[in-house]
């Protein structure tokens, strides 16, 4: 195929002052943006200008003469990457420059439940309620005609859905969501215990001994999660033991998930005590319940992200949980 260049006069305003013009400027063109035409041609050979100049805080980009002619390609550069951000068909030989961009590896693994009006994550708790606060027909009254926007609030407990209990949850004097750092939230090195055939509810310490395990997010995955919103989710549920907890404590882990009502025994039995919420959250190790889907992640190598927002004077929020596989 024969190449094709731009020659144009251009002029370009930069928001924090001041221009710069071009007289006769060639420019490499890929096909798709010589067989252009019209405006979305000149727009897009003007984005192309300002990526092949590297130019930042541009405002207003004028293109007052355009002419396309049969030249061989000079190497102007991000030609590709401005054909593909315009979102134009790039012919496939020209693909291998933006294949050899690093990107990160592996499959991404939803593993929260989704929020709805209505959902019940605890029995006992109130459920979420959402309720427009500007309707998207209100809102055209406000807007050049063909623009609406839906503006919603929702109303719930912290502890809704798949959610991170921080310090503050369970000690007045501890950290808040707005106290947690990223570096114990993203990217964590994911240890996974498939326990879902396991004859007993609490996990010991046995079940760890062989791993090591400082600085992982440890997921417990017992099943669970296939009860969630059913009466059976609440009754005889898997839990962490406090034999267990005591050794993750001591193996210096930054996170544990469950895929369970609760990260504690909640039966009768227990009278209350809450050694996994107790130890944990002392040790600043985030606790996230109500996990699902750790039965597509493998026993190492795997990582582990669940972010709350950043509230202050808040103990438990909803987390978007996820795992990139191997």
């Amino acid at each position: 195929m024969t190449e094709q260049r731009a020659v144009l006069d251009a002029s370009v305003s930069f928001l924090n002052g001041g221009g710069l013009a071009v007289e006769d400027f060639r420019l490499d063109l890929p096909p798709a943006i010589a067989q252009a035409k019209g405006k979305a041609q000149q727009q897009e050979v003007g984005r192309l200008l300002v990526t092949h100049l590297g130019l930042a805080m541009v405002g207003e980009i004028r293109i007052t003469k355009l002419e396309i002619v049969r030249e061989q390609h000079k190497g102007s550069r991000g030609i590709l990457a401005a054909a593909a951000a315009a979102g134009l068909e790039l012919p496939a030989e020209t693909t291998a420059e933006t294949q050899r961009r690093p990107r990160p590896e592996g499959r991404l693994v939803e593993l929260s439940h989704p929020i709805r009006a209505g959902l019940r994550t605890y029995p006992g708790l109130p459920e979420p309620v959402i309720r427009p606060f500007l309707t998207r027909e209100d809102s055209r009254a406000n807007y050049a005609e063909g623009t609406e926007f839906a503006m919603d609030v929702i109303e719930m407990i912290g502890n809704t859905g798949t959610y991170l209990d921080s310090p503050f949850h369970r000690y007045a004097g501890g950290g808040d969501l707005a106290s947690l750092t990223l570096d114990r939230l993203v990217d964590l090195p994911a240890e996974v215990f498939h326990l879902e055939d396991s004859s007993e509810r609490g996990i010991g310490a046995n079940v760890f001994l062989d791993r090591e395990l400082r600085g992982t997010a440890v997921l417990l995955h017992t099943g669970w999660d296939r009860h969630f919103e059913s009466d059976a989710y609440r009754s005889n549920a898997p839990f962490l033991a406090e034999d267990g907890v005591r050794h993750l404590v001591e193996q210096g882990v930054v996170l544990v998930g469950i895929d369970s009502i609760n990260i504690d025994d909640t039966e009768a039995g227990s009278g209350g005590a809450r050694p996994a919420h107790s130890l944990l959250l002392d040790a600043g190790i985030q606790v996230v319940e109500h996990l699902t889907g750790l039965e597509q992640l493998p026993a190492s190598g795997a990582t582990f992200t669940a972010t709350p927002p950043l509230v202050e004077g808040f103990a438990t929020f909803p987390v978007r949980a996820f795992a990139r596989l191997p």
